[in-house]
C-alpha cells in the first residue's frame, strides 16, 4: 500500500492523515493517484517505481551478500517467527495460494493473523491461524492492532527472529535463513527495503499539545521485514501490550511506520537494506528469471487491470497461475506433489 513514486505514504484502501514538514495533508488514492497516473500510462507508472526505488538503494546500511559471507549465528526454520497479516475476506482468494505454496513447507514457523473467525482455517493450521478481533479495516488503527499483536505473540514465542510479511507475499525460507544467519540475533537489526526514495517525515505528539518534526527511515511491511529478537527487546517500552497502537497515535501514521518511528527515530538503530524484498508496488518485471531463487520476498498486483508479475515461464500459464507463485514453488520445490515434471523454466 505504499506508493513509493509519489515520496509520501498512503493506503490503497483508505485516507491515511500524514504530517509533511509540520503540515497535516490528507491524500486521497483515487482523487491523488489513480488520476495522475491514468494520464501518464502503465510504462510512466513503472519509470517512476524504478527510479524511486534506484533512489531507495543509496542506503548507508546494507545486508551482507547471503551468500559470500560466512554466517554469524546457525540458525534454522525453527528460529524465526514469520507472521502473516490478512483479513478474512481474503482468506480464500491469497491465503489458501500461501498454503497450497511456501507455508505447507513452514508450517511450524508460521502464524496468520486474521480480524475473523475461519473454522475451515483452523482445520488446516490449527493455533498458528490467531484472530486478532482487530478491525477489517483497512485503517491506520486496525493496522497497528494486528502488528501490536504480531509483537506479542513473537515475544511470547522466544525465538531469535521476528519476520512480517502480507498476504500477498511469497516467502522463500531458505534464502531468508542465509541472510538471517549473517547476523547475531542478540544484535539490533532491522532488516527489509524502504518504499520511500527519503525518510519520511511526521510530526511526533508530545506532551501539553506540543508537537516536533521527526524523520526516519521505515521497511515497507508489504515487502516483508524482519527484526532481531535484542532488539524487539529494547522495543517493548514502545510496542508491547497496548503501547503499540499509542505510539501509533503519537505520530499518526500505520503500523510499518510505527516499527520505523520506533527503531530508527527513538532507539537510534538505522534499517539494514535489502533487496531481496519486494513489494507490489515495484516493478517485478525487472527480476530476472536466472535470480528468483536468490530472493527472499515475491509480490503480485495488478495496475490499470494489467498484471504486476515476475516474467518467467514454468509450470503454469499466467491464466491458471495468475500470481506466478506456483510457479515460482516449482522451480525452488520440483519435488512438490503437484507440480508437473519436467517442466522448462
Amino acid at each position: 500500500y505504499h506508493l513509493q513514486h509519489l515520496g509520501f505514504y498512503v493506503s490503497q484502501c483508505g485516507l491515511v492523515e500524514i504530517s509533511i514538514c509540520t503540515t497535516n495533508i490528507i491524500f486521497s488514492p483515487t482523487e491523488q493517484v489513480v488520476q495522475d497516473d491514468r494520464k501518464r500510462g502503465f510504462s510512466a507508472y513503472f519509470s517512476k517505481l524504478s527510479r524511486s526505488r534506484r533512489e531507495a538503494e543509496k542506503p548507508t546500511v546494507s545486508a551482507k551478500a547471503a551468500t559470500n559471507t560466512p554466517p554469524a549465528e546457525d540458525i534454522s526454520a525453527d528460529d524465526i517467527f514469520i507472521a502473516v497479516k490478512t483479513t478474512k475476506k481474503f482468506h480464500k482468494s491469497r491465503l489458501d495460494l500461501l498454503l497450497d505454496t511456501w507455508i505447507s513447507r513452514n508450517l511450524q514457523q508460521t502464524y496468520i493473523f486474521t480480524d475473523g473467525e475461519d473454522e475451515e482455517l483452523k482445520k488446516k493450521i490449527g493455533s498458528h491461524v490467531l484472530n486478532t478481533n482487530c478491525s477489517a479495516a483497512h485503517s491506520r488503527q486496525a493496522l497497528s492492532c494486528k502488528m501490536a499483536v504480531e509483537y506479542d505473540k513473537f515475544i511470547e514465542s522466544g525465538k531469535k527472529w521476528f519476520c512480517h510479511v502480507d498476504d500477498d507475499n511469497y516467502v522463500n525460507v531458505r534464502t531468508l535463513i542465509k541472510l538471517l544467519s549473517q547476523y547475531p540475533h542478540t544484535q539490533d537489526m532491522y532488516i527489509g527495503k524502504p518504499s520511500l526514495d527519503r525518510p519520511i517525515e511526521a510530526t511526533e505528539r508530545l506532551a501539553d499539545n506540543k508537537m516536533r518534526p521527526v524523520h526516519f527511515w521505515f521497511a515497507t511491511g508489504g515487502a516483508g521485514f524482519c527484526v532481531s529478537h535484542g532488539l524487539a527487546l529494547k522495543m517493548s517500552p514502545w510496542a508491547s501490550g497496548g503501547h503499540f497502537m499509542n505510539t501509533a497515535e503519537k505520530i499518526r501514521l500505520p503500523d510499518d511506520c510505527t516499527i520505523g518511528y520506533i527503531i530508527e527515530s527513538i532507539l537510534g538503530v538505522p534499517l539494514t537494506r535489502s533487496n531481496l524484498f519486494h513489494s507490489h508496488l515495484e516493478n517485478l518485471q525487472q527480476v530476472s528469471r536466472s535470480q528468483v531463487h536468490k530472493q527472499i520476498t515475491l509480490s503480485y498486483g495488478m495496475f490499470e487491470n494489467k498484471r504486476n508479475i515476475i516474467s518467467m515461464k514454468g509450470a503454469f500459464s499466467v491464466e491458471e497461475d495468475p500470481s506466478r507463485f506456483k510457479s515460482v514453488h516449482c522451480l525452488l520445490y520440483p519435488d512438490t506433489p503437484w507440480c508437473p515434471p519436467h517442466v522448462a523454466y
